[in-house]
């Protein structure tokens, strides 16, 4: 965890390899697409995107995409939302399968419903020779692979997403034999436990397929180490989800927010069945505790304590229990949301459909949408057209202090400095000397791993 902050938070110098080397020799055609990564920001650090609030991986600005631009999203909470399109995508296969299974076994087509953790993915149909009729699905790609990073739905693992952004954004090339494995076809896990399959998915190569690599000719090979990598994907597993300010007195707005049908694709609370993180954080408005922003922080050990006869220190696997993913809002489909939200590509066509933002964190954002175009919650709720025009209507029929309840309930959805929370980790102390900048209090998932008598 603590090395994983280290790497997110540091900046890269072009002695280690950071630098614009992507697409360097190229015509500059930003019509070819396999160019049009040129229109990318450039950064030598995670936290030059992914910096807000005060050293987290909280929102950024804007970056050039294609050619539109978006709003960089917080990392808050990634590790969840990647376990759990993660097991929505393996309920929705294992539907397929049943479906295959049952026409093959009666000699007649099967059409079964898509659903997962209560969500509904349209419909598959099989056919008796073992084919698949995918038109009935609704809001995934037809592998049935949730895809739930970038706003257009393009990658599924943390792993691939940061491999690729040290590229594409930093021109940092990283040493990965879990991605060089898994888009040659073989099943792997990842140290954090994700599976790669590259017989059921397509996943992209990592930049170099050894240490000795030197593919953008810049004279520095191993730039990314593969340690560096294992121990990003565990902070970003790990990380804490965003909190929630002052959640009674914005219950009539939450009352709201769902009596007019935002939750029907900002679901509030989802269930994981595999929790793979070791420790989970919450963190709640608390006027007594929360010393610094009146918010407390309340960590709790997901792991297990096994002693493997070693001698060494007890290993600490995640338990792999149940957890109920409370206040994400969000249900891991793509959706149109009419032409208010369509972005340009740069052959001329339209992205018409992207995933649903989970809203946590959305209090903490300066500009709203996935491309960071509307100023403030109403403006972008009443941008909401497509799929979500009936329910922007009821929204805009509202008298304005319901839609004012609504906007203080959006609010309450904050991001937090993790080194300035309060938390049962470290409550801090109003009456340490040169308070608040020491005595604040903090978040150190690290603390509840530390064994003060063992002199290792």
């Amino acid at each position: 965890m603590r090395r994983g902050r280290q790497v997110f938070q540091r900046k890269f110098t072009r002695d280690q390899g950071q630098g614009p080397r992507v697409n360097n020799t190229s015509s500059g055609d930003l019509n070819d697409p396999a160019q049009a990564n040129l229109g990318a920001g450039l950064s030598d650090s995670c936290t030059g995107c992914h910096g807000r609030p005060r050293g987290s991986a909280g929102l950024g600005g804007d970056v050039v995409t294609r050619p539109d631009s978006r709003n960089v999203p917080h990392l808050f909470g990634l590790g969840i939302r990647e376990m759990l399109a993660d097991e929505i995508t393996s309920d929705l296969r294992a539907t397929r399968s049943s479906a295959i299974s049952q026409a093959e076994t009666s000699g007649t087509p099967v059409t079964l419903s898509l659903k997962s953790k209560g969500i509904g993915f349209g419909s598959i149909k099989a056919l008796p020779d073992g084919t698949v009729d995918t038109s009935g699905v609704q809001g995934v790609n037809p592998d049935l692979r949730v895809r739930p990073f970038f706003a257009q739905g393009g990658a599924f693992s943390m792993r691939e997403f940061f491999v690729g952004a040290f590229k594409d954004e930093m021109g940092l090339e990283a040493v990965d034999p879990d991605l060089l494995a898994a888009h040659n076809g073989a099943r792997v896990v990842t140290p954090a436990g994700l599976v790669l399959d590259g017989s059921l998915d397509t996943i992209k190569a990592p930049p170099v397929a050894s240490a000795s690599d030197d593919s953008d000719g810049d004279g520095v090979t191993n730039e990314i180490p593969t340690s560096i990598v294992d121990f990003m994907e565990f902070y970003l597993l790990n990380y804490f989800a965003p909190g929630t300010y002052q959640p009674d007195s914005v219950r009539p707005g939450l009352a709201l927010f769902h009596s007019i049908g935002c939750a029907s694709c900002h679901i509030q609370n989802l269930q994981i069945k595999h929790d793979r993180r070791v420790a989970d954080v919450q963190t709640a408005f608390d006027p007594v505790h929360g010393i610094f922003n009146r918010l407390f922080a309340s960590a709790t050990v997901l792991a297990l304590s096994t002693d493997d006869g070693s001698g060494f220190p007890p290993l600490r696997p995640p338990a792999g229990g149940a957890f109920l993913v409370q206040n994400i809002f969000t249900d891991f489909k793509r959706h149109d949301l009419g032409a208010a939200f369509y972005e340009r590509n740069y052959d001329g066509s339209l992205q018409q459909q992207f995933m649903t933002r989970a809203l946590w964190g959305l209090g903490s954002a300066a500009a709203l949408g996935h491309d960071g175009r509307s100023i403030n919650f109403r403006e972008v709720i009443l941008r909401h057209g497509g799929e979500a025009q009936s329910v922007s209507s009821k929204f805009a029929s509202l008298p304005d202090s319901d839609k004012s309840k609504i906007e203080e309930f959006l609010r309450s959805l904050v991001l937090f400095p993790p080194d300035d929370t309060a938390s049962n980790l470290d409550p801090g102390n109003p009456s340490a000397a040169n308070f608040p900048q020491q005595g604040h209090g903090s978040i150190k998932l690290t603390v509840l791993f530390d064994d003060s008598t063992d002199p290792e």
